[in-house]
């Protein structure tokens, strides 16, 4: 029997769980103080439905679930390879959000402010940064056409990253149908635009040279190629300077008014931008994209409007935007720093002796949680080795059952 996790999953020790504890718990507080509940979804899907969800390159990371007796019976002598799934695990908490909002919407407010912090799985290549099972905190409006819906989102994701300690980030936008118009004035046809923006999307990794190289290695038309070269060349990356090549004032209204109103919610706590190159991997964006960029990680936080993804389900287009916190890189970025919770009790372990009175152990250990949270363990016959251990668990103190003494561990003692 093997005693590791599987590759791309982590068992979490009791001083890491705490510390996620603590960082979830002011994410949600901060997302039900502005009016978001929160619900939760199995974490299988139909198949039809992963397949199905414009869920860009993660389509292609979908842990597969084999059916079952006769259903794989059938499936294997049939000799389709896609007849022996008929479900998977979720890969994101878009997919599974707008199902069940098809479903219960008649239930539901409108808009309907949601929350959903859980796991989810994708199928990567196990490295530092991927992992195969993995948690978000997700919050989404469904039910709100208007731009007043990314400006609440970007607000309050922006207060839950600076309620757990960031500062100094900046949430860049662009509206995917502004870079789209853009790309077909410069001559790229309609049925090349996903192509075209997942290069354009490499833009701060591979530069100016590496998209032309990509887009002429794709055998894009030479003219449209060099129209976006020329423009990457310049320099001039605003908004006005794209508008201008878009001519089209009406589509860009709206990012004007999110970007002016987000600046002066923001007041100088954090930055705004404009970001002509941002895309988002996934195929189901419609409009606005978001992502924050962060002197300690970059693209943990992102999001967008997906208009389509309930309509799959109900035949109707709903309106639908999201913010996503990838938890696992925040809480690796706050361990790393050192983080200690705020406020928090120094942790105290009680001893006792073999032959103790245990229920005045527990009342002593009552009393002494007024100012410590305590828990109750056996003595050990080495206590400087037990006290090296409670030490490395993140105790403060030992205190004895059988006396008054008190000892004070390490630097963290108070």
């Amino acid at each position: 029997m093997k005693t590791q996790p599987l590759k791309g999953m982590r068992d979490l020790l009791p001083r890491e769980q705490a510390l996620r504890d603590y960082i979830q718990g002011q994410i949600l507080a901060t997302y039900r103080a502005a009016g978001f509940q929160r619900i939760s979804t199995p974490i299988l899907e139909d198949m039809e439905n992963l397949d199905k969800s414009d869920g860009g390159d993660n389509l292609n990371l979908i842990f597969k679930v084999l059916k079952r007796g006769d259903k794989l019976e059938h499936a294997l002598a049939s000799g389709n390879e896609k007849q022996l799934s008929d479900m998977g695990l979720r890969y994101d908490l878009t997919l599974p959000l707008s199902r069940y909002y098809a479903a219960n919407r008649n239930e539901l407010p409108n808009p309907f402010k949601v929350i959903q912090t859980d796991r989810v799985y994708r199928a990567e290549r196990p490295q530092k940064g991927r992992l195969r099972e993995f948690v978000q905190c997700d919050i989404d409006i469904l039910g709100d056409s208007s731009p007043n819906a990314e400006v609440e989102l970007i607000d309050v994701t922006a207060r839950a990253l600076l309620k757990i300690g960031f500062t100094g980030f900046t949430v860049n936008i662009n509206d995917r149908r502004i870079l789209r118009a853009m790309l077909e004035k410069m001559g790229f046809a309609e049925d090349q635009l996903d192509s075209v923006c997942i290069s354009f999307d490499k833009m701060d990794k591979i530069g100016a040279d590496g998209v032309k190289a990509e887009l002429t290695e794709k055998g894009f038309a030479p003219e449209a190629v060099q129209a976006l070269d020329d423009f990457l060349r310049a320099g001039d990356f605003s908004l006005d300077t794209v508008a201008a090549k878009v001519d089209d004032e009406a589509l860009t209204a709206d990012l004007r008014y999110v970007i002016a109103a987000s600046e002066k919610v923001a007041n100088g706590r954090y930055g705004i931008a404009y970001a002509p190159s941002l895309v988002r991997g996934q195929g189901y964006y419609t409009g606005m994209v978001f992502e924050v960029t962060c002197p300690q990680f970059s693209g943990a936080v992102a999001g967008g409007r997906y208009d389509n993804m309930v309509g799959k389900f109900i035949g109707q287009q709903v309106p639908a935007v999201g913010f996503s916190i990838g938890f696992e890189r925040v809480c690796g970025i706050l361990l790393e720093q050192g983080y200690q919770i705020p406020g928090a009790k120094p942790k105290m372990a009680l001893l006792y002796l073999k032959d103790a009175d245990f229920a005045a152990v527990l009342a002593k250990a009552e009393q002494l949680r007024a100012d410590y949270d305590v828990t109750v363990l056996p003595q050990a016959k080495k206590l400087g080795k037990q006290f090296g251990t409670l030490e490395a668990a993140g105790y403060n103190a030992v205190a004895f059952a059988d006396n008054d003494d008190v000892k004070l561990l390490g630097q963290k003692a108070e």
